[in-house]
C-alpha cells in the first residue's frame, strides 16, 4: 500500500496556518510568557528520562493545534503504520523501510536475531581476547572502512559512548584521501588489527579503493591467507568478499529493506558493538525501540518527534528559516551534527513530490551545530543579533558520566542561559545603545535527558530519525531514497574511465 501523497498547500490547515503567522508573525514570545502563566507546563513533554521543553517557540495553543489539523490531513497517522507494518514506502526503488525492525525485541526477525548473535559472539571473542590475529596476538585496533551510513552513524555511537568503551582502540576511515589512510595506518601493527568493511554492495568506489590500499599494506608482512583473520565484511556481495579473501564465516548481513542512513542498528554497527560490548549495544537498541513505540503509540499532541517535526515546517514554510541548529551540550556528542546531516539533509532534500511533481514550497532545511559551549565562543553572535532566524535544538544533560559535578552545573548553566537569552534578548531593557541591543524572540527547544546512557542516546537518535519521517510525510516526498547523490558518482566514473 502507498502512502498519502497529498500537497500540504492544498489542505485547509495550511490555509489557516497562513492566516494564523500574519497574525502571530511580530508578536514576540515574552508577552506570550506573560500573558499565559502556565504556559511552560503546557507546553513540556515529559517521557521517561527526557524532558523537552518547547515553550521557547514563536507559536500560541492555536499555532499547536492547527499543526495537529496538518498532521491529520495529510495522513499522518495512516503514514505511520505503514512504515512500521513493512509496506513498501520507499516506492522510487520498490523497498520497505524498516530499521525499526532492527531493534524490536518483542517480534523481531529471525535473520536479524541471527545477525544480532553473530555480533554478540564476535565482540565478546575480541573483546576477550581470543579472537587472535596472524601471528597469535589478540585484537587491540579496529577500523571500520565505510562511507556515508556505513560510518557517520557507527563513528558517532562509538564516540558518544566511549565512556562505556573497553580499551578497544576504533578507528574510522571513510574518505578516499590517501593521506587520510596513511596518517591511521602509521598508528597500527598488522598483527593486532581487525578491519571491517562496510559496503552493502561492496563495489562503494571510495570504500574498495580505500580497502584494497589497506589490504595491500597489510600483505607486505602478511600472506592471502591470514586475511581471513583481520577482515570482516558487511555486505551482501558474498561472491566478490570471498574473490578479497575474506572468509564467508566472516560475512555479516545487510537488507534491503534498511536505508543507509538509518543502518548503525545493524551489522553496520559492529565497530560499535566491539568498542562498548554486545550488552551495551543491545541496550542503545532497546532504548530506540522504546521511543519508536512512543512514536507509533503516543497521541500526536504529546509526541515528541511529531511535534519537534511540525514545529520545522512551521519555521521552514512560514517563517522562511531554510537552516536550523542542533547543540549538544557534551563532548561526547561531537559527532551528532554530522550524522544528522547526513540523515536530514539526504532524507528530506527533496524537489520532487509524491505524485512526481514539482514542488512549489520548500522541503529539507540545512542542518548545522557545533557542541556548546565552543558553539557559544563561535557562531552565537549570528543568532543572538544576526538578521537570520535560526530555530535551535538544545540538547543537554543533567548528571556528568565521570562526576566532574562543579563543572557540570557550570555547562548547565550554559546550557539553560543560552536558550533563555534567544528568548529574552534585551527586549523592553534599556540597553546602554543601540550595538548592545537584541530583541531576542529567537525560538528554541531544549531537550534535557538524565543521563548519556546507551538507552538514552538509542532513543534520542530515534526521536530525529521520526522527526525525519514526520517532515517528509508533511512535505509530500520521498524520504528514503537519494537520486541526487548517484549523479556525482556517475560522473566521477567518467571521468576516470577518460583519464
Amino acid at each position: 500500500m502507498n502512502l498519502p501523497s497529498i500537497n500540504p498547500t492544498t489542505t485547509e490547515s495550511w490555509n489557516k496556518l497562513q492566516a494564523h503567522f500574519s497574525e502571530i508573525n511580530e508578536v514576540h514570545m515574552m508577552d506570550l510568557f506573560e500573558e499565559d502563566i502556565k504556559r511552560v507546563d503546557k507546553m513540556n513533554l515529559s517521557w521517561k528520562e527526557f524532558q523537552v521543553d518547547f515553550s521557547k517557540n514563536r507559536i500560541t495553543d492555536k499555532t499547536i493545534s492547527l499543526l495537529l489539523e496538518l498532521a491529520e490531513e495529510v495522513g499522518l497517522k495512516e503514514a505511520i503504520e505503514l512504515q512500521f507494518e513493512g509496506s513498501k514506502i520507499n516506492q522510487t526503488e520498490d523497498r520497505a523501510v524498516l530499521h525499526t525492525a532492527l531493534r524490536d525485541f518483542d517480534s523481531m526477525k529471525p535473520e536479524v536475531k541471527k545477525a544480532l548473535q553473530k555480533m554478540k559472539k564476535t565482540s565478546n571473542a575480541v573483546i576477550k581476547g581470543t579472537w587472535k590475529g596472524f601471528t597469535g596476538k589478540p585484537i587491540t585496533d579496529i577500523v571500520n572502512i565505510g562511507i556515508g551510513g556505513s560510518e557517520l552513524g557507527p563513528k558517532m555511537v562509538t564516540n558518544a559512548l566511549k565512556y562505556y568503551g573497553n580499551g578497544l582502540k576504533i578507528h574510522y576511515i571513510s574518505n578516499v584521501d590517501g593521506d587520510h589512510v596513511a596518517e591511521t595506518l602509521k598508528k597500527l601493527n598488522r598483527e593486532t588489527t581487525l578491519f571491517i568493511i562496510v559496503s552493502k554492495s561492496f563495489t562503494t568506489q571510495e570504500t574498495m579503493t580505500n580497502a584494497n590500499a589497506i589490504k595491500n599494506w597489510f600483505l607486505q608482512e602478511a600472506t592471502q591467507l591470514d586475511i581471513e583473520k583481520h577482515f570482516i565484511a558487511v555486505s551482501t556481495n558474498e561472491s566478490t568478499i570471498i574473490d578479497f579473501g575474506i572468509s564467508k564465516y566472516n560475512v555479516f548481513p545487510i537488507w534491503d529493506w534498511v536505508g543507509g542512513r538509518f543502518s548503525l542498528w545493524s551489522s553496520v554497527g559492529l565497530s560499535t558493538c566491539c568498542a562498548i560490548g554486545y550488552d551495551n549495544f543491545e541496550e542503545l537498541l532497546r532504548g530506540a525501540h522504546e521511543m519508536d513505540l512512543h512514536f507509533r503509540n503516543e497521541d500526536f499532541s504529546e509526541n515528541i518527534p511529531v511535534i519537534l517535526a511540525l514545529l520545522s515546517v512551521w519555521y521552514n514554510n512560514f517563517f522562511s528559516s531554510e537552516t536550523e541548529a542542533i547543540i549538544p551540550y557534551t563532548q561526547y556528542l561531537e559527532d551528532f551534527v554530522p550524522y544528522l546531516q547526513q540523515a536530514i539533509m539526504e532524507s528530506n532534500g527533496k524537489s520532487v513530490d509524491r505524485n512526481g511533481t514539482a514542488i512549489n514550497y520548500q522541503t529539507g532545511t540545512v542542518v548545522w551545530g557545533n557542541v556548546g559551549a565552543n558553539a557559544q565562543h563561535a557562531f552565537f553572535q549570528l543568532l543572538h543579533q544576526g538578521t537570520k532566524l535560526v530555530p535551535v535544538d538544545f540538547i543537554g544533560f543533567s548528571e556528568s558520566l565521570h562526576q566532574h559535578k562543579k563543572q557540570h552545573e557550570i555547562l548547565k548553566a550554559n546550557f539553560f542561559s543560552q536558550s533563555e537569552a534567544l528568548l529574552q534578548g534585551t527586549y523592553k531593557q534599556n540597553a546602554p545603545n543601540e550595538f548592545r541591543f537584541f530583541n531576542g524572540n529567537k525560538p528554541s527547544n531544549t531537550i534535557f535527558i538524565n543521563s548519556l546512557t546507551p538507552k538514552n542516546l538509542g532513543s534520542l537518535i530515534a526521536i530525529y530519525e521520526h522527526k525525519i519521517f514526520v517532515q517528509g510525510i508533511i512535505w509530500n516526498i520521498f524520504s528514503y531514497d537519494q537520486w541526487g547523490v548517484e549523479l556525482g558518482k556517475k560522473l566521477t566514473n567518467q571521468l576516470l574511465s577518460n583519464s
